[in-house]
């Protein structure tokens, strides 16, 4: 068996997501896509899986040409995908989910699915109870519901897109495992990813996409600069710490905050310098996302003393604080930080600090093209977020903020971006903070968190446990203080 894509091609507008591709997928074999952000590669992954129709090219599995026209058409063709976010209904049961999609016919019933989903778990050593609500399973669980499901319903090729974003480390090895048994089994993989090192642990070849193209395929393992010089088309500038030398003086301070999270209430004492870079690590929920958005004025998570160059804002809604300066970038960029449906120009008009009755849309539309060149978005005025990869919207985002910021509030900045777009990120906020502007932002990703922050506070089950320089600062120490020891 082998799956065969010949001149795929897809625009959407002006923009060719991809260029013609053409690739070969052998049975039993995990196949990575590698790219930046915007390279091409979910686009590639929707064609494949029937969600979007390529303007020209064809599919073929074992020689037969298929009609992928919808998501249902290309699972009976033998293609399923198991996206990020795995597509569940999470007040449903896994025996329930496992019925979505499938015929309605006599190969089909509940008791079958039941019986289904029971051989995969003791196949690929999966542990779920058929009839638990799917809202109590891990990500990782939802993930191995959706390829019992997948499996259940034939396919014999899987897409896995990005599919480690939202799981832990135990449960990626698990999921790593799962898929080396399909392949061992004889099912294509295609793995797509911008985690180089991911890619080379779990894959056997790679072909690497940049603006919709293909730049060329690798065996793996292979030296990682040959994939970096593939992926892109300018050589990555090194970032590091900036020396604490030049941070100015106290900015923002907690004085004796109350601090309440889901888990408990303290108190708190917390000072923050101008041009001051400070990650908060820690679990998911640990209270984090609470103090920034508490910070910001976006709810009441902290009362009391919260003092900005030695003035008390703590009733202060965020509108007065963004008058202040302060701005907040959540982690959800789609949902939480754009506007589904709205244009680059209706976002940059909805973002003006100038109020009127009637809006300048010639104005927004020229201030909408200095942010596309000035921050190196491959989109238009007319581009909608949907349209854009994760690391689109987060430049769109950064773009959106007023000049030189006095207080910056981040959640995950570089979540899910490509190398060359976190290092883009992180190049932009370093010109910031040099500017003046004081960065706090959360983050799980310890190379970050050490790189680039002047000091780290950690926090656990909702309290901070300790304070840390980034110079003291190692993985194993982090990873410690997350777990609650110290």
């Amino acid at each position: 068996m082998s799956l065969q894509l010949r001149s795929i091609t897809k625009t959407f507008g002006p923009i060719v997501a991809n260029d013609s591709l053409s690739l070969t997928i052998e049975s039993g074999e995990i196949h990575g896509l590698l790219g930046e952000n915007g390279a091409g590669k979910s686009t590639l992954a929707k064609v494949l899986s029937g969600f979007v129709s390529p303007d020209s090219g064809t599919v073929e599995l074992d020689d037969e040409q298929l009609k992928l026209s919808s998501p249902s058409a290309a699972v009976s063709s033998g293609i399923g995908i198991l996206h990020q976010e795995p597509l569940v209904f999470l007040d449903f049961s896994a025996v329930d989910n496992m019925l979505v999609g499938s015929p309605r016919d006599g190969n089909h019933t509940k008791d079958l699915a039941e019986e289904h989903l029971l051989k995969i778990c003791e196949q690929f050593n999966f542990s779920i109870d058929p009839l638990i609500p799917v809202q109590k399973l891990s990500v990782g669980e939802r993930q191995q519901l959706e390829i019992a499901r997948l499996l259940w319903l034939g396919a014999r090729v899987l897409i896995l897109d990005e599919p480690t974003t939202a799981i832990s480390g135990s449960q990626r090895e698990n999921l790593f495992q799962t898929i080396r048994s399909l392949a061992e089994a004889g099912m294509s993989v295609i793995f797509v990813s911008h985690k180089l090192e991911e890619i080379q642990e779990i894959c056997s070849r790679v072909t690497v996409l940049r603006q919709g193209r293909i730049m060329g395929t690798k065996h793996l393992p292979c030296p990682t600069s040959d994939l970096i010089d593939l992926m892109f088309d300018r050589e990555l500038e090194p970032q590091g710490r900036k020396s604490s030398d030049s941070l100015g003086s106290i900015c923002l301070e907690l004085c004796g905050q109350k601090v309440t999270t889901h888990f408990e209430s303290g108190k708190v004492d917390m000072t923050f310098r101008t041009g001051e870079i400070v990650g908060l690590a820690g679990l998911e929920g640990a209270g984090q996302r609470d103090l920034l958005r508490s910070i910001a004025g976006l709810d009441d998570t902290v009362t009391e003393g919260v003092f900005f160059r030695s003035r008390d804002i703590g009733d202060d809604s965020y509108i007065h604080r963004m008058q202040y300066g302060f701005h907040y970038l959540p982690a959800d960029r789609g949902r939480e930080g754009l506007v589904d449906g709205l244009t680059i120009t209706e976002h940059v008009a909805l973002a003006s600090p100038q109020r009127s009755i009637a809006t300048d849309w010639k104005l927004a539309r020229e201030e909408s093209k200095k942010i596309i060149d000035k921050f190196s978005i491959k989109g238009t005025p007319e581009s909608v977020p949907a349209s854009l990869s994760g690391g689109n919207q987060q430049r769109l985002l950064l773009g959106l903020i007023p000049d030189n910021p006095t207080v910056l509030l981040m959640e995950h900045p570089t979540r899910g971006l490509d190398i060359e777009s976190a290092a883009w990120v992180w190049k932009y906020l370093m010109s910031l903070t040099e500017e003046g502007t004081t960065i706090l932002f959360s983050s799980s990703d310890f190379d970050e968190l050490m790189t680039y922050c002047d000091r780290i506070f950690v926090f656990f089950e909702g309290a901070i446990i300790q304070e840390l320089a980034s110079v003291e600062a190692t993985t194993e120490r982090l990873g410690s203080l997350l777990g609650g020891v110290k």
